[in-house]
């Protein structure tokens, strides 16, 4: 994967794991809070995994 598709798989899931962890408090469900922070987890990785991919210029 690129620079660009780790980063766009990044935004999507960190805007689905707040929704699931704003859900999740809203009906006090704390299985959907701890799902939605592990997603906004990963989508913290994709995005660092994105950056470093721009910096060598796409070569790992």
């Amino acid at each position: 994967m690129g620079e660009t598709t780790d980063k766009l798989k990044a935004a999507g899931n960190k805007a689905a794991g707040n929704i699931k962890e704003a859900v999740g408090k809203a009906t006090d469900n704390e299985r959907l809070v701890a799902e939605g922070k592990a997603q906004q987890a990963k989508g913290t990785v994709q995005d660092v995994s994105g950056s470093i991919k721009g910096a060598l210029g796409d070569k790992i």
